[in-house]
């Protein structure tokens, strides 16, 4: 039995996550801030600045490939190039943004906020959800 779910689940939590990240651009300041972009982004956002939209595309952009490689991990689109090293790189830096931040809560408090909390835990999930999927694919990829 091949243990896809997980990578197709990674990768359809990347789509959702780039999707929602394109809706922060449409929904503009409020988006942003609630988001937790920063006062700095939102900002920006009101004054109509390029720079929250190019980064937030940047990283819409990421996700959306890292959903590709998911969908190739589990079979679901054909393989792509250096599928194996990207499939761990991509667990390892969800991996580093989720314990990462969560770990430096305690010591920056510009970042103790219930977004981060939960957003960490979150990306958490993304990991679990990469990170098995790549090592119950390992020998298919």
């Amino acid at each position: 039995m091949h243990r896809i779910p997980f990578l197709m689940l990674g990768g359809v939590l990347c789509v959702i996550a780039a999707v929602l990240h394109l809706a922060i651009i449409i929904g503009g300041e409020n988006w942003y801030r609630y988001f937790g972009a920063g006062e700095r982004m939102a900002l920006m956002a009101a004054r109509g600045d390029i720079y929250p939209t190019i980064v937030t595309i940047f990283i819409a952009c990421v996700l959306f490939v890292w959903s590709l490689y998911a969908f190739a991990g589990a079979g679901l689109i054909p393989k792509l190039p250096f599928t194996k090293f990207c499939l761990c790189a991509i667990s390892a830096i969800f991996f580093v943004r989720g314990f990462g931040a969560l770990v430096a809560m305690p010591f920056m408090p510009q970042i103790q906020t219930t977004f981060m909390f939960w957003s960490s835990l979150l990306v958490l999930f993304y990991f679990i959800a990469f990170a098995f999927g790549t090592y119950f694919n390992w020998k298919r990829l």
